[in-house]
C-alpha cells in the first residue's frame, strides 16, 4: 500500500524529524498543550509513526531531554496496591531510578532544567502532568485539594533530589535508600492522604 503524499516513510531520518518537531513544540507550548497529532504534522509523518518509534508522548518527551526511562511503567509500580502505600512506592521508585545507571542522564537533564528557562518549563509541565497529576489523580481527590497535595509532594521530592543528587549534601547523599524511604515516605503519604493542617 502506498504511503500518503507528503509523508515520510519509516526511514532513519523519520525518528530525528519527529524528535526535532517534538523539541520545538514542547519548547513552544509545553508538554501538556502539545499533542501527538501536532508533532506528527510538524514532522510530516502519520501519527502512527510516532507510536512506532516511541511508546507514548511521555517517552517521546523524555527522549527529547535524553532521559531513557519508561515513566508510565514506573508510575504503574507506584500506583499498584493500597493507596496508603503510594508514598512508600513513589519514594522507593524514585530512588531506584536516580540510583540506577540512568541517574547520570537525570542529573544532566535536571541541571539543564535549572539553567535554561525553556527546558525548566517543559520539565515542570511534564512532571506536573505525567507524574504528580497521575499520582493524585489515582486518589480521585477534590478539585481544590489535588493541586495543593501535588505541589507539596513536588516540593518534597525536589528537595530530596537536589540534596541527594545535585548538591550531594552529607549524609543524605550516602544514606542507604531504605533509610531515606523510612524517613521521608511518611511525609509523602501524609501529603497524599493525610490531614494537611490548614
Amino acid at each position: 500500500m502506498m504511503s500518503r503524499a507528503g509523508r515520510r516513510p519509516g526511514n532513519p531520518d523519520t525518528r530525528e524529524a519527529i524528535l526535532s518537531a517534538a523539541r520545538t513544540l514542547f519548547a513552544a507550548n509545553g508538554f501538556n498543550a502539545t499533542s501527538v497529532r501536532q508533532i506528527a504534522a510538524a514532522a510530516g509523518v502519520d501519527p502512527a509513526m510516532i507510536h512506532h518509534y516511541f511508546k507514548s508522548k511521555d517517552q517521546l518527551f523524555l527522549t527529547t531531554i535524553q532521559v531513557g526511562i519508561d515513566i508510565p511503567s514506573k508510575m504503574a509500580l507506584v500506583l499498584a496496591g493500597d493507596p496508603e502505600k503510594f508514598g512508600h512506592n513513589l519514594l522507593t521508585t524514585v530512588l531506584e531510578v536516580w540510583d540506577s545507571e540512568d541517574g547520570a542522564s537525570l542529573v544532566a537533564a535536571f541541571r539543564s532544567a535549572l539553567s535554561d528557562p525553556t527546558t525548566s518549563a517543559m520539565v515542570r509541565d511534564f512532571v506536573t502532568t505525567a507524574v504528580l497529576g497521575t499520582l493524585v489523580g489515582a486518589l480521585h481527590l477534590a478539585p481544590d485539594d489535588a493541586p495543593q497535595r501535588a505541589g507539596l509532594i513536588g516540593s518534597q521530592m525536589l528537595g530530596l533530589v537536589v540534596g541527594r543528587y545535585i548538591l550531594a549534601i552529607p549524609p543524605l547523599a550516602a544514606m542507604p535508600a531504605d533509610k531515606v524511604v523510612a524517613a521521608i515516605a511518611p511525609t509523602i503519604q501524609r501529603y497524599l492522604t493525610g490531614p494537611l493542617g490548614f
